[in-house]
């Protein structure tokens, strides 16, 4: 008997490459509710369907492509999260992304996506309406993701939105990531290799057109509850939501580098002289097409964060979406590069080839430090190597996509770019996952969340520093407002956990994007799923708990896939040496004093695996 559904569509896609098959698939309503959609229900069919053992790049491995309750709805329900086991972790991968491709999912009729098995030859998926059919891709593989939208579009339709891969993916580099939008519109599923696993499923893209709608459960109150979370933002805090949206991520830069936390030269220091020279000032007032002005939004977003970036300097000239500020951190002060339209130009070409713009910057950081100690010959890259050259960056980015030369090893990440040349140290990576660009020593409960958060280095899954340095009201803390020391670690053991659970199911199972929830109270973003869905979810505690579930299964799939309590560790440099710059001058991350506490409050043993009266009272045994 189909139940009604509110919120969600009711119905998913299993799609089997191997056999070239596609069926349509009712939802399991006791995952839904358990685990809400997005990340949590990848997680879910990921550990009940997936060997955590097999390898990331062979056809057992699955891919499950899953949007939220929330996501299609008014104010920014855009997200949807591509989850697999990543190829550069060895452990679980989400990856999320804004932009339409998501709402035009739920539109067509579905929340998700589950791919196995492996295509014989190039195909991409295209759904119009409930109608699907897997169609030959040999004619756009080993194109980029700009040539690919414009071709698929002509094929299907202009309405249509896409996830492509680029030639990253097809290569499986390991720091490959999906792209929607092309280049001129791209947002990307960023983390984890996910592009990486589409390639090795020879899964050029899926193709969406929907126009259908999503039922409310109940409407008036929805609209309600909408409208108070959107006063939220005509009001928004000054130094973060409000940023946003006058100069996009970018302007976090110079706030970062203020701060003494700018990654600089491969993380040595906190503080980039050449800031000015790339910050989001400098971009406004050079290259972006609209100045400070909102370029554009993703589906049902008041914010507008995203630029378009326009360079007309020869030899760089381009555009496209972006750069954002993790984009140009990582590309351009990571590698002591401060010349703007080169990390803009690195950006398009990371968009184009499909590959996450910060494993990419901090992979060449890694690269520029082992020539400059004498661990990497001249001869292997075939020129000299060194911090701030920008040519070397834009010639290596697009070796690492293509996998040409010295690229070879670089597409493989920094750790094993690192480990093949005896310094595995220099690899600015937790789990093997680039760190991005927030320096830990200098935002403690923020270090705490790169060392244990499962997809490896990542801020993502638990925004701590929003609390730590912004001024938001982000889970009733607030630094000004409440006196939180981004320096101590007093309290940041709590702090990280509590993020890590309402990440989970508030930001990334729901759907909706997180900029829009900064600024939004807990209880009310309980209040507009509850109208949207029908369903009683038992307040914020219960939605935490169900948050607590999703992220320790995570953990559970990561211990039997083999990573253990030595994964949950910064590299050397921020343990031992002190920051030597500017406002965190002499700070170090406190690793030991910080990790048994959070194992002991996670109701996990010494050695961080969860024990048996915790995995029964998160009904996951």
């Amino acid at each position: 008997m189909t139940t009604e559904n509110f919120g969600w569509t009711g119905k998913h896609i299993r799609v089997n490459l191997t056999a070239s098959t596609i069926t349509v698939c009712e939802n399991d309503q006791r995952i839904m509710t358990q685990y809400l959609g997005a990340r949590g229900v990848g997680a879910k069919y990921m550990w009940d369907e997936v060997d955590p053992k097999t390898d990331a790049l062979e056809p057992n491995n699955k891919l499950i492509v899953a949007t939220g309750p929330l996501t299609c709805m008014p104010p920014a329900g855009n997200r949807t999260y591509f989850v697999t086991k990543s190829p550069l972790t060895g452990g679980i991968a989400n990856a999320g992304v804004g932009g339409y491709f998501g709402a035009e999912l739920k539109f067509s009729g579905f929340d998700f996506i589950i791919f196995e098995g492996r295509a014989k030859s190039p195909v991409y998926l295209w759904i119009n309406d409930g109608k699907m059919e897997l169609r030959p891709a040999d004619h756009i593989w080993g194109k980029g993701t700009e040539d690919s939208e414009e071709i698929l579009l002509a094929e299907t339709d202009p309405m249509a939105h896409i996830a492509a891969i680029g030639p990253a993916g097809e290569n499986m580099v390991r720091l490959a990531n999906v792209i929607t939008g092309g280049v001129t519109g791209a947002r990307a599923a960023g983390r984890g290799g996910v592009g990486a696993v589409m390639g090795s499923k020879h899964l050029k893209a899926v193709v969406v057109r929907g126009t259908g709608g999503v039922k409310i459960a109940d409407l008036k109150t929805f609209n309600k509850n909408i409208s108070k979370i959107w006063k939220y933002w005509e009001d928004p805090s000054p130094s973060c939501a409000q940023g946003l949206g006058q100069h996009g991520t970018i302007g976090v830069l110079s706030f970062t580098n203020n701060l003494g936390i700018l990654p600089t030269r491969n993380f040595r220091t906190g503080v980039f002289e050449g800031a000015h020279k790339i910050s989001g000032e400098t971009f406004a007032e050079k290259y972006s097409a609209r100045g400070a002005r909102p370029s554009k939004a993703c589906f049902g977003c008041p914010a507008g964060c995203a630029r378009l970036s326009v360079v007309n300097e020869p030899g760089y000239e381009g555009k496209g979406e972006g750069p954002e500020y993790e984009s140009v951190a990582s590309l351009g002060s990571v590698t002591g590069v401060d010349h703007l339209p080169a990390v803009i130009k690195a950006g398009r070409i990371c968009n184009d080839m499909g590959m996450d713009t910060i494993s990419a910057g901090v992979t060449v950081g890694c690269a520029m430090e082992l020539y400059e100690i004498g661990a990497l010959p001249e001869k292997d890259i075939g020129y000299p190597l060194h911090f701030g050259d920008h040519e070397a960056l834009l010639d290596l980015v697009q070796k690492m996509a293509t996998r040409d030369g010295f690229g070879w090893i670089m597409g493989e990440g920094s750790y094993r770019l690192g480990e093949r040349y005896g310094h595995p140290e220099l690899s600015m990576s937790v789990k093997k996952q680039e760190l991005p660009n927030y320096d830990p020593r200098g935002v403690k409960g923020q270090g705490l969340a790169f060392v244990t958060n499962n997809r490896g280095g990542d801020h993502c899954r638990a925004e701590v520093n929003c609390s730590e340095i912004y001024e938001t009201t982000m889970l009733g803390y607030w630094s000004p407002e409440k006196d939180v020391d981004a320096h101590a670690i007093e309290g940041k053991v709590e702090m990280t956990i509590h993020y890590q659970d309402y990440s989970a199911w508030a930001y990334d199972s729901l759907g909706f994007c997180y900029f829009l929830l900064m600024d939004t109270p807990e209880q009310d973003v309980v209040d507009l799923l509850e109208s949207a869905t029908g369903i009683k979810f038992g307040g914020v505690d219960e939605l935490n708990k169900q948050g607590e579930r999703i992220f320790t299964l995570e953990r559970l799939f990561n211990l039997r896939a083999g990573l253990s309590a030595k994964d949950d560790t910064l590299p050397k440099r921020f343990l031992t040496e002190p920051m030597p710059d500017g406002p965190s001058k002499g700070q170090v991350f406190e690793q030991d004093q910080l990790l048994p506490d959070y194992y002991r409050m996670r109701g996990w043993d010494k050695n961080g695996i969860p024990q048996k009266e915790k995995i029964d009272e998160l009904d996951l045994s």
